[in-house]
């Protein structure tokens, strides 16, 4: 009786904390950040990305944390040795010790290894890759973490947000992997964003195609062709370049949303925004090509 009383309680504060617990379009946008990274990691080590990813979301507040801003640091791992650079940031105790990285590419390479080389989280290599409860629940009885509902936050994470699917993945996206590994090796000075399925940077003074091109190893030409530009034209600062084909469609949290038009705002511009190809931005608007939006206007995103 006793034993079935704990059940039904455990089970009881695992549904509360999933009623509490509301999507959150930073995790989300952390997500489509680095799931091809958490991807590739898993093909490398063996370890669900599911829970890379969950791990990584919840340590470093969707990368927002002080740890992972100064020390790029995004699973919390405290120094154990280590020989690399440092930060000190309080946790249990003050003015803690921890590991620090060139870029988030290192910190999910360490994070791996810092899993797989170590004896104390050997037993979690013996579960499926699929097992995302066996190695959320194992991660916490082997004390990555001093939080007693550990386990059940990685859990809750991965099932509000789908990220089971990821450890079924027989591919990923190389594009986002690569260039995280050549910021390490050469100096990469655009860091590369993830939206709508696509990837992009920011426009800093004197970029051109040609610039963005050779240090991106995409072809000048591609570049303007994937943002409907020609070659040759000028890009201002802060203007976004998408990195592959936009899509036809906004992203789904977008979608049946009205966006009412600011002043300086184009077609143009919004469909950058959204990272859509502007003809279907006119498309789902029922407007002429030539038809010139004015400030206040409603345009609805399908």
């Amino acid at each position: 009786m006793k034993r079935r009383f704990i059940t039904l309680l455990m089970l009881s504060l695992s549904v509360s904390m999933m009623a509490q617990m509301k999507w959150n379009q930073s995790y989300q946008q952390y997500f489509d950040q680095y799931k091809d990274l958490a991807i590739e990691q898993m093909m490398k080590y063996r370890i669900p990305a599911s829970i890379t990813l969950a791990q990584g979301v919840f340590e470093s507040g969707a990368g927002k944390s002080e740890l992972a801003r100064r020390g790029n640091n995004h699973f919390g791992i405290k120094c154990h040795g280590w020989r690399g650079a440092k930060t000190y940031h309080t946790d249990d105790a003050p003015n803690e010790c921890f590991r620090a990285y060139k870029n988030v590419y290192e910190s999910y390479e360490d994070h791996s290894k810092f899993l797989a080389n170590g004896r104390r989280y050997s037993n979690l290599f013996r579960l499926k890759i699929t097992d995302y409860k066996g190695w959320a629940r194992g991660l916490k009885a082997a004390g990555y973490a001093t939080n007693p509902q550990y386990a059940n936050r990685l859990i809750n994470i991965i099932e509000l947000y789908g990220l089971y699917r990821y450890d079924t993945a027989k591919s990923y996206d190389k594009f986002f992997a690569r260039h995280a590994k050549d910021q390490a090796v050469n100096g990469i000075l655009h860091a590369i964003y993830a939206f709508n399925d696509n990837y992009y940077i920011k426009v800093r003074r004197g970029d051109t195609f040609n610039s963005l091109a050779e240090e991106l190893d995409v072809s000048a030409r591609s570049l303007a062709k994937y943002n409907e530009l020609d070659r040759d034209a000028v890009l201002s600062e802060g203007d976004i370049v998408y990195l592959k084909k936009k899509k036809k469609r906004v992203p789904k949290e977008f979608r049946g949303r009205i966006h009412y038009v600011r002043p300086g705002e184009s077609m143009y511009s919004i469909a950058q925004l959204y990272g859509i190809r502007i003809k279907y931005l006119y498309k789902m608007n029922r407007l002429s090509p030539d038809y010139q939006i004015k400030p206040g206007d409603g345009l609805l995103l399908n």
